[in-house]
Parts: structure tokens; C-alpha cells; sequence
């Protein structure tokens, strides 16, 4: 009996010790300074793999033992150890300073925002832009100073434009910023399809941070492709040791019209063409519509975006699975986009966690729906007075202008609804890309560290077009089926070597980078006409190129105080000849962390203070031709063929080329001072940089028998860019149940041509450039020396004493007597002077509020729809009668004045991209952790500006046919669980 006694003793104890020992810890984690709940801390107990992560709520439960080490880490907050002794512990996480300890992507590598030494921003998917969003661009609108996004016109899936530093890197070659996604540098030309985005196969989901790099210090890297800046994409992946997670993101949208092209109403028409030189042509054929024919072709545009996504890590192993539906219309009927994407990412550490294998594969296939883009021309010229369709069968039914015989007249515009729905243009676009990616850590060497990438990029668009014979427009072109499309691929391989080296006794460390990459691209293009009557026209066309390139890189700090980084690229491009193929690209930076000097090391005030110069150099071999030092043999057209026999030929010609072109190269210097006060809840930097271009292509007319051309494309151009930069961001409010975040960030921008011949030539005005509509051949910019890339070349206009322009009446300049050419003037430029940004996040307990506001002051845009259709003229042409643009009420003019600066408006506004006021739901049901958050965006709410255009932000500073870009009402939920 009394041994049974003994044996449940025994027993009871065990059970006893046993629900003592495994306990389920339990705790709220917060935030020391405010007192907040802190979501998403991750706790593992220390030297396994059994982890957890706080809800909402900032509460946390974990089974845990007795004695066990729990570690909380959480970004921008110091990592906290306790051992297990209680089953209730609560938190308290201290705000790290060292948020400058926070890891930032460099070329190759990674550093600390505190060991950085060159111009790096880096903006988090936690600060991206909200709303409406198809192509990645658009997250960082406004968010970074020096990075100018102008958002993508109204089609849907257009590319937006990024400059970094005003660009202007080029006259003619790319002035687009190299993208890398996770380590793979895309394509950076276009994808073919009408202008569709590179970036929109990208689901903007998937995209954990953006970081700029700005200086040529931290581009010289990428040595050939670096002038415009680079800009590195990082895509989520999943989190060791975090427990099984689904998201669901889901946004509905609706677009309106902001603002249509101000032309004459039916009334409006009917009374100008009653007063006009031509009224006796006019009126006779005026209809009895009202016809607002811009409201005809526009609508609300209805977009939906859904994203589901499942993570989960295991201790050695993670991954991350999503797939996303994005279907977006345009404010233009007819125009839509639709986006199917799936992406995984899948990290395994092995060998100890020596090795870690991270495969990341993201694919997308979208279908773009193309509107026809004369009709925005066609509805802004088409006669008011005219009814939307003809009540006969012909034509589609459409009214159009026809000649006696009852066939369309070939010069006059089109129905413009017509346009739109007797148009087919479909492109799908299947894309892939990739890389996996093998880093090491030798055992036998402490810090050398091994790393291989490779990667993939695909990306292939298929396109038909349709205009039947039973339109107006498919009468006139015998009607039309097309086919077109192009395949862009790459293929990356990356080897190198990285050492680390702590030297205590000197109070250094040292690191040092080595390696070789190769990319290799192809390209192809092709399109097909099949017209009703005659033979099928094709051509296609494929080429290739590759760039090998060897990297060094040097970073040296000396008792976290002074900061070295040197760095050395030799590139290989396939695109020039044996003599010019290799390029060398050096940079060097140095900093002063003064903040770490013994007088201010223990500031309460000052908590980063920091002290960069740097220099570098960069090239551009994205010229546009990937053979441009080799004859091209094309061939000739149909009526240039010679007979041999009965049988006639097409004949073969050759192109002109440049046997010594070579890529351009670009200095550049930039200081800069980084700051931080009050432990960093103020904090931002200040920077001066300036950049000269040299060996800038150009194209110059060439002495006859020369080449095989008139005018040629060689490097022959200096540039001069340069300006100033500031970035400050602050925590004004930080409390338990109120936090307030404000950004702000200002640059001045100036660029200048330096150099345009080989040699001083006084008569040589320039280099024309910005065609406009309204005539043949007219260009209303130039490039020339002394003045800024794509300044306005105009006549000054001259007004009455009643500030009405006076027709054809323009200031002689020159004081010759005479108005001729020589009077036209160099003013202004489409390049902005002053930009700015203003980023606001407001939280108060479970709302949330933010918004972005943008502004640029100096840039001009040249009103191009008002210079070439208002006047009276342009009220009747070739027997039909065409609309105008309101101007004629205000200037009269009977001739179109193309080249008057009365058309030149200074286009400079201040505009709000965004406004977002969410509402999180904590925990719906607590047991189940179901978290929920609401939100509604609005986008483009409001743009106040003098400008008299649809909008004035104009890629290039010409506004003809622009697409209206549409305010978005965004409705989005996001549910975790």
C-alpha cells in the first residue's frame, strides 16, 4: 500500500513540475516612451526554432519552459532577452537609436544607415503611397527629395516617368534610373505594348522597400548604367521562426474626370462661326446637336485589386506565396487593364545556418485593353453641332464627314466615338522574373562570406489590332488586321566575395567586396498588316547584347567615427567596338560620424551627426542601338526596287553609323550632412551635388559623302547638372493614444548644355527638338549652348494696351528692324526649378490618417491643343467644320501663331496625390487572432495651379492629347489571420 502511495506521489509531482515547467507565458508588449501596444514583435525562445508574434493589441503568448530565454525584436527598437519565471511577463521595448543601425541595401551588399557614405534614401512599403496604385512607381510619389515621379497619364498600366536629381543625364540616349529587383537589374528600355510600364507586372503588393541611390559615390557600382541613379526593389519574403499568417488585401475604385480640353460648346461654336472670315462655309454646315463630345468618350473608370497571401517559417526555413487580380479602367472608353500575378519566396538556411539558399520567382500575365488615342484629338476638334450617329447603317452607324460620293473625306477627323469602338487593340503580356540566390559563410575564414545570384528576365507582349472595313477609318485603310508584338529577355550571373574583419586593436573594421557579373539580353520585335485588299506587310527585327563587368569595393571604419568607402568597376558592353568596349568607373566617398566624437557622443540634444563627401563616376550605354559602331544593311521600300528580268526587286541600303561611339560618362560631387536630434524623433539631411556629362550623344548634320546619312548620332555633347536637397522628418507628437509623423523635403534643381560641336561655332543656333501639331516640321524647343535641355525657342508676343495678344505681331529682339527667325528666344524650360514634398501619418488610437502633397515651382508647359486649333482658321478645313479651343474668345486670331510664347504657361502647381483615413479592428475575434483594417483614399484630390491645360504635369513640357489622369475614391480591406 504504501509503495501504490509512493507511486501516485511520484506521479502527481511529475504532472505538477510538468504544468509548471511548459506554461503558457503570456504578456502586453509596449513601447517605453509612449506607453503603445507594439503589433508584430516577434518573441523566439533563444536557441530554437518555436516562436510567436503579438497581435494587434501588442499581446503575445508563447509555451515556454522554466528557465527558458524569451528575445523580443521588433524594427527601429533594441532586442530584449528575459528568462521565463512567470506566466504573465509583460513588455517593455526601448526606441533604438541606432535606428541607424537599421540595414540599408547598397550596390552588392548592405550597410547601416549610419555607415553609409553616400546619398541613400530608402522609403518602407509602411510609408508607400495608398490608393489606386498599377505600376510600383507610384508607392514613392513625393516621398524622397531629389526623386521626381511624374504619375502615369489616365491610360491604364502607363508608365509613369522617374528622374533622380532632374535626370538630364542625356540628350539622347536613356535618362531613366537603372531598377534592380532583388538583385537583378531589368531591361531598361521599354516592354513594347504601346508604352506600358516596365514596372507593371510587378504587383505592388510584393514590394517590402524602395532604396535610391542618388550619388554617383553609391552608383558607381553599376558603373555604365548609372547616370540617372539606381533604384533598388526588395520584395517580401517570409520570416524564420513566425507563425502561420494569410493576408487579404482587396481595394475597389472608382475615377472620375477632373478636368476635360476647355473648347467651344454648340452655342459657343455657332456664335464664333457666325462672326468668322469663313462663316458663309460654315454655317451651312452646322447640325442641330449639342454635343459634348469629350463626355461622348469619357467615363468613371471602376478598378478592383485583390492580393491573398500566406507566410509561414519553420526555424531554418521560410516562404511567402501571393497571388493578386488587379482589372483597372481608364477614364476613355475601351481602355482597360487587368493584372494576374503570383510570386513565392522561399529562404532555407543549411549546414548550421552557414548557407542560405533564398528563390524568389514572381510571374504575371496582364492584358491590356488600348483606346484608341486619336479620339481624345478627334472629341476635342469634332463640330458640336453634330449628332454621335447618322441614323443610317453606314459606317457603324457613326455621323461622319463625307465627300460627295458618300466616302469618308480622308483629312477630316473621325467620330470619335466611332474611333473607340470600331478599334480592336489587345496586347497580353506574360512576365517572369527571378533569381535564386546561394550565400555562404566559410567556416574555415571567420567574415568571408560567399555569394552567387542567379537570375531571369522575361518578358514577352502579344498584340491585335482590328479596324474593319466597315468604318470610316477601315474604308479609308482598306481595313486592317495586325498582329505585333516583342520578346525581351536577360539572363544574370553574379560571383563574389565579401570579408569582413573586426581589428579591435586598432579600433577598425574592414571590409572588403570582389567580384564578376554577366547579363546577357535579347530582344525582338515584330508587326504584321493585313489589309482587305493587297498583300500582308511584316517586319520583324531581333538583336542582342551583353555587359561583363569586374567589381571591387573597399569600406574601412575607424572607431565608428571616420568612414572610407573606394570602389572600382570595369564594364564590357557588347554594344561598341573592341576600342571603345571597356570602361573603368571609379568612386570614393568619406564621412564623419562627428556625433561619435567624445564632445557630443553623449548629447542629449544632438544624436546623429554625420559628414559626407564623395565622388564617382558613371556611364550611360543605353543608346538606343545595340550596334551603333557596325553598317546595317535594311531593306529598301517597294518603290525603290529595280528589275531584273520580268521580276522587280527590293534593294538593300545601308544605315549611317559611327564606328567610335561609346558610351557617355558622367563626374560627379556631392556633400552632404546627415542629422538627428532628440534621439533621432528629428532628423534628415542636406546635400549639394553637381554632375558633368561628357561624350553626350547628340545628333548633328554631317558634311554630305561623309556617311551613309545627313545626320548622325555621336558623342559629341557636355552637360552640367547640379543642386541643392533637404529631407527633414519628425515625430512632433508621440503618446499611449496620439502619434504624429511629419516629412518634408525641398530640391533645387539647374541643368545646363555646355557643349554641342567639336568645335566653337557661332552661327550654330542649336539642335531643334519638340515637334508640335499644327503645321509640318515645327518644333517650338531646342538644345542649345548656355541654356537648359529642351528650352522653349518662341517669338515674344506683343499685346495692346488691353493685355490682348496682337496677331502675328511679335518684339523684334535683335533690333534689326526685321521679325524673322533670328528673333525667336531662348525661355524657360519644362524642367522644374523647385520641388517639393510633405508627407503627413496621423494615429489616435484605433484611426489613422495620412496624406502626401506635392509641389514644383518653374516648370513651363507649352499649351500645344490651344496654340494649334484656337483661332478661325481652324474653324473650317477641307469643307468640314472642326472645333477650337476657348483661347479664340480671349485672343481673336484668325491664323494659328504656333511659335508665340503667348502659349507658354507657366505650368507650376501645388498638388494632393493622396489622402487616406483607415480604421483598424484589432482583433475581431481574439481566440482566432482575425485582425481587420478598413480604409478609404482618396487620389489626384486637388491641383491648384495657373496653368490652363487638363493638368501641367507633362513629361517634356508639351501638352497635345494628353490622356487625363482621374481622381480616385479607393475603398481597401486588409484582413490577417
Amino acid at each position: 500500500m504504501k509503495t501504490k502511495q509512493k507511486l501516485v506521489f511520484l506521479l502527481v509531482t511529475f504532472i505538477s513540475f510538468g504544468a509548471f515547467a511548459q506554461n503558457q507565458v503570456s504578456g502586453i508588449i509596449t513601447e517605453k516612451s509612449t506607453g503603445n501596444s507594439i503589433p508584430r514583435v516577434n518573441i523566439i525562445i533563444k536557441g530554437t526554432s518555436n516562436g510567436a508574434v503579438s497581435d494587434f493589441d501588442g499581446k503575445y503568448s508563447i509555451d515556454a519552459t522554466t528557465g527558458d530565454v524569451l528575445v523580443f525584436s521588433y524594427l527601429g527598437f533594441k532586442n530584449f532577452e528575459l528568462v521565463v519565471d512567470a506566466i504573465v511577463i509583460n513588455i517593455v521595448l526601448e526606441e533604438d537609436a541606432a535606428s541607424l543601425d537599421q540595414v540599408v541595401l547598397i550596390g552588392y551588399g548592405t550597410t547601416t544607415v549610419k555607415d553609409a557614405t553616400g546619398a541613400i534614401e530608402k522609403v518602407d512599403s509602411e510609408d508607400f503611397n495608398q490608393g489606386a496604385i498599377s505600376s510600383p512607381e507610384q508607392l514613392i510619389t513625393g516621398k524622397t527629395a531629389g526623386v521626381n515621379v511624374i504619375p502615369p497619364g489616365g491610360r491604364p498600366g502607363q508608365a509613369g516617368t522617374i528622374s533622380i536629381r532632374g535626370g538630364n543625364s542625356s540628350l539622347s540616349a536613356n535618362n531613366s534610373p537603372l531598377v534592380v529587383i532583388d538583385g537583378v537589374p531589368i531591361d531598361q528600355g521599354t516592354t513594347g505594348g504601346n508604352g506600358v510600364s516596365a514596372l507593371n507586372a510587378i504587383n505592388p503588393n510584393d514590394i517590402e522597400s524602395f532604396v535610391v541611390l542618388k550619388d554617383a559615390s553609391s552608383t558607381a557600382i553599376y558603373g555604365s548604367r548609372a547616370s540617372a541613379g539606381v533604384i533598388l526593389i526588395t520584395t517580401k519574403g517570409g520570416k524564420l521562426s513566425s507563425p502561420f499568417r494569410i493576408q487579404v488585401n482587396t481595394t475597389g475604385s472608382i475615377g472620375m474626370v477632373q478636368r476635360k480640353t476647355d473648347v467651344l460648346n454648340a452655342d459657343e461654336y455657332r456664335q464664333v462661326a457666325a462672326n468668322s472670315q469663313n462663316a458663309a462655309l460654315i454655317l451651312p454646315l452646322l447640325g442641330n446637336s449639342n454635343t459634348d463630345w469629350q463626355n461622348e468618350i469619357l467615363q468613371e473608370a471602376v478598378g478592383t485589386d485583390t492580393n491573398i497571401t500566406l507566410t509561414q517559417g519553420f526555424g531554418s526555413t521560410s516562404y511567402r506565396v501571393s497571388a493578386g487580380y488587379t482589372t483597372q479602367e481608364g477614364l476613355v472608353k475601351t481602355s482597360k487593364f487587368e493584372r494576374s500575378s503570383a510570386s513565392i519566396n522561399l529562404l532555407q538556411k543549411l549546414f548550421d545556418n552557414s548557407l542560405s539558399v533564398d528563390i524568389n520567382i514572381r510571374g504575371a500575365l496582364t492584358q491590356d485593353d488600348f483606346a484608341n488615342g486619336g479620339a481624345l484629338t478627334a472629341a476635342a476638334q469634332f463640330d458640336p453641332t453634330q449628332s454621335v450617329f447618322s441614323g443610317s447603317n453606314q459606317y457603324g452607324g457613326y455621323w461622319e464627314w463625307l465627300q460627295p460620293n458618300g466616302n469618308p473625306e480622308p483629312l477630316a477627323p473621325r467620330n470619335p466615338v466611332g474611333l473607340l469602338q470600331q478599334l480592336t487593340n489587345i496586347a497580353e503580356t506574360e512576365r517572369a522574373l527571378g533569381n535564386i540566390k546561394f550565400d555562404y559563410n566559410a567556416p574555415f575564414l571567420e567574415g568571408l562570406n560567399a555569394n552567387i545570384n542567379f537570375g531571369f528576365d522575361y518578358n514577352e507582349v502579344s498584340g491585335k489590332t482590328n479596324t474593319p472595313v466597315s468604318s470610316a477609318s477601315g474604308f479609308l485603310s482598306q481595313g486592317t488586321l495586325g498582329d505585333y508584338g516583342s520578346i525581351r529577355r536577360s539572363t544574370l550571373v553574379d560571383l563574389f566575395l565579401n570579408y569582413k574583419k573586426e581589428i579591435e586593436s586598432i579600433h577598425s573594421n574592414i571590409e572588403l567586396t570582389a567580384g564578376h557579373t554577366f547579363q546577357k539580353f535579347y530582344r525582338k520585335n515584330y508587326n504584321s498588316t493585313t489589309p482587305t485588299v493587297g498583300a500582308p506587310i511584316e517586319n520583324s527585327f531581333a538583336t542582342q547584347n551583353a555587359l561583363e563587368s569586374y567589381v571591387t569595393r573597399l569600406r574601412y571604419s575607424y572607431d565608428s567615427r571616420y568612414l572610407l568607402t573606394l570602389s572600382y568597376r570595369s564594364d564590357g558592353s557588347s554594344r561598341f567596338s573592341e576600342d571603345n568596349r571597356w570602361g573603368n568607373f571609379y568612386a570614393a566617398a568619406l564621412a564623419w560620424n562627428i556625433s561619435e566624437e567624445n564632445f557630443l557622443k553623449k548629447s542629449e540634444i544632438i544624436s546623429n551627426l554625420k559628414l559626407r563627401l564623395g565622388y564617382g563616376e558613371t556611364g550611360q550605354q543605353e543608346i538606343g542601338v545595340d550596334f551603333g559602331y557596325l553598317p546595317v544593311y535594311v531593306n529598301g521600300a517597294d518603290n525603290q526596287q529595280y528589275q531584273l528580268g520580268s521580276t522587280f526587286y527590293n534593294t538593300v541600303r545601308p544605315q549611317g553609323y559611327d564606328e567610335n561611339i561609346k558610351w557617355e560618362e558622367s563626374e560627379t560631387y556631392n556633400i552632404g550632412l546627415d542629422y538627428g536630434f532628440l534621439k533621432n524623433r528629428i532628423s534628415g539631411s542636406i546635400e549639394y551635388f553637381t554632375r558633368e556629362t561628357n561624350d553626350v550623344l547628340n545628333l548633328i548634320p554631317i558634311p554630305s559623302g561623309t556617311n551613309l546619312t545627313n545626320q548622325l548620332t555621336t558623342n559629341i555633347g557636355d552637360l552640367e547638372n547640379s543642386g541643392f536637397e533637404f529631407t527633414i522628418s519628425s515625430d512632433i507628437i508621440r503618446k499611449k493614444d496620439l502619434n504624429w509623423n511629419v516629412s518634408f523635403n525641398a530640391s533645387y534643381l539647374t541643368n545646363e548644355i555646355v557643349k554641342l560641336n567639336i568645335v566653337d561655332d557661332p552661327s550654330f543656333i542649336g539642335v531643334p527638338t519638340g515637334f508640335i501639331a499644327g503645321g509640318i516640321g515645327n518644333t517650338v524647343q531646342i538644345h542649345r549652348v548656355g541654356s537648359p535641355q529642351r528650352s522653349f525657342l518662341l517669338y515674344k508676343q506683343v499685346y495692346d494696351n488691353n493685355g490682348r495678344p496682337l496677331e502675328g505681331v511679335y518684339e523684334d529682339m535683335n533690333g534689326d528692324g526685321v521679325i524673322n527667325t533670328a528673333d525667336l528666344y531662348v525661355n524657360e524650360s519644362p524642367a522644374a526649378d523647385y520641388l517639393f514634398g510633405l508627407s503627413s501619418s496621423t494615429s489616435y488610437k484605433n484611426w489613422d490618417l495620412s496624406f502626401t502633397i506635392r509641389a514644383s515651382i518653374g516648370n513651363y508647359v507649352y499649351n500645344n491643343v490651344a496654340s494649334s486649333t484656337g483661332n478661325e482658321f481652324g474653324l473650317h478645313s477641307l469643307g468640314t467644320n472642326r472645333n477650337v479651343h476657348v483661347s479664340i474668345l480671349d485672343t481673336g486670331f484668325r491664323n494659328n501663331q504656333l511659335l508665340s510664347d503667348y502659349y507658354l504657361e507657366d505650368a507650376s502647381f501645388l498638388k494632393m496625390d493622396n489622402i487616406t483615413l483607415g480604421y483598424d479592428f484589432k482583433d475581431l475575434i481574439q481566440d482566432d487572432k482575425i485582425g481587420l483594417r478598413l480604409q478609404l483614399t482618396m487620389q489626384n484630390v486637388f491641383t491648384i495651379t495657373d496653368y490652363d491645360g487638363i493638368d501641367p504635369e507633362i513629361p517634356n513640357g508639351i501638352d497635345n492629347n494628353f490622356f487625363p489622369r482621374p481622381r480616385n475614391i479607393v475603398f481597401g480591406a486588409n484582413m490577417n489571420f
